[in-house]
């Protein structure tokens, strides 16, 4: 069975000859089939769109005037020579893995995901496939997440102790997927402010349907004297800025994967960290992996080296894609991924990030 060209990988993207169509293009196209509203893998100028109807508000609203179709999850939809189907990835809101089917063989691009049901998001599906393409942002055994219940309980837990100190609370977390989960997670202990960018994402949610707790948008006038102890969501380009100042001797967290490494805690400036993360952690990966039954897994955007002798060592035919995606931190384009020492790919002992 020919299947080496259903898909290719070119400097605009990941391409689908048959389809004429791009998943998730970094670089202007004429059709692009969009997993989530993440601006690394959702970015303007491209002629057509199309995404779960789940996703197309947010894209729409991040993107302006654009011309976007939309599909629901499991409905198949022939283009061109293949046909294509959109599956929850449980990243964010509406966000999808994408498979391409032609004659049987089945492809599958999973663009961002994590396998916990966080209660908000559609929750990750797996899609039986020939191959997988896998981002591995956290491709290391060292990344274990907390179920989050245990996440909730750290949190609240930091949120009442400065509440009891007579604090507001700051914690940062991106504008669309994270803040709202967080929201979900702990939107009945306490009032809850947002930062602007994190209100409209939630505006645009919460009209959908999604079930979010009410919250307070921050103006001019909202100090941490109109509303004692509360908690604040907004993302980590607002921390130490005038406008978190607003909320006078306030404690500051973030909430990111990352927060898992102590040497990036401290290149950050953050006092606390909650290592909550919408990818994959090493388990998380590894089983969604073996759920597909894929026989050839391409890894991107993350630690692909070291995960791609990994899944080497245990049987697959493994390969890397060089992609324009930033995983966990989308918002900071001068992030870079903590090193590791050579040869600690996998099998043994995990490998250890170098603190920088």
């Amino acid at each position: 069975m020919a299947r080496d060209n259903l898909l290719t990988f070119t400097d605009k993207g990941i391409f689908c000859p048959e389809g004429g169509f791009y998943i998730d293009p970094w670089r202007p196209v004429d059709r692009a089939l969009i997993t989530h509203g993440h601006s690394d893998h959702a970015r303007p100028g491209h002629n057509r769109y199309l995404s779960t109807d789940k996703a197309a508000p947010v894209i729409r609203a991040r993107l302006g005037d654009i011309t976007i179709d939309t599909i629901p999850y499991g409905e198949t939809r022939a283009i061109g020579g293949v046909n294509v189907t959109f599956h929850p990835a449980g990243h964010v809101p509406g966000s999808a893995q994408i498979a391409v089917e032609r004659g049987g063989e089945v492809w599958v691009v999973s663009g961002d995901y994590k396998v916990e049901n966080d209660g908000l998001s559609e929750a990750f599906a797996p899609v039986p496939c020939h191959t997988f393409i896998s981002e591995c942002t956290f491709g290391l055994p060292l990344f274990r997440w907390q179920p989050q219940a245990a996440i909730t309980a750290d949190i609240t837990d930091w949120w009442a102790k400065n509440r009891a100190e007579g604090r507001i609370s700051i914690i940062s977390a991106y504008s669309l997927g994270k803040a709202q989960r967080l929201m979900a997670m702990l939107g009945h202990q306490g009032p809850i402010l947002t930062h602007g960018a994190v209100t409209h994402m939630t505006d645009i949610l919460r009209d959908q349907g999604y079930n979010l707790p009410p919250t307070i948008h921050v103006t001019p006038d909202i100090t941490h004297k109109t509303h004692p102890g509360a908690l604040v969501v907004a993302p980590g380009s607002a921390l130490g800025t005038p406008w978190a100042k607003r909320f006078g001797d306030a404690a500051e967290a973030t909430a990111s994967g990352w927060m898992a490494l102590r040497g990036i805690r401290r290149r950050r400036g953050a006092t606390t960290g909650f290592a909550l993360s919408d990818h994959a952690d090493w388990p998380g990966l590894n089983q969604a992996i073996r759920a597909t039954g894929a026989e050839r897994v391409f890894v991107t955007h993350g630690y692909t080296a070291p995960f791609r002798r990994w899944l080497s060592e245990q049987g697959y035919d493994a390969g890397i894609i060089e992609t324009a995606y930033h995983g966990d931190d989308a918002q900071d384009p001068d992030f870079m991924l903590p090193e590791i020492p050579p040869g600690g790919a996998g099998g043994g002992q995990p490998p250890v990030a170098t603190e920088t």
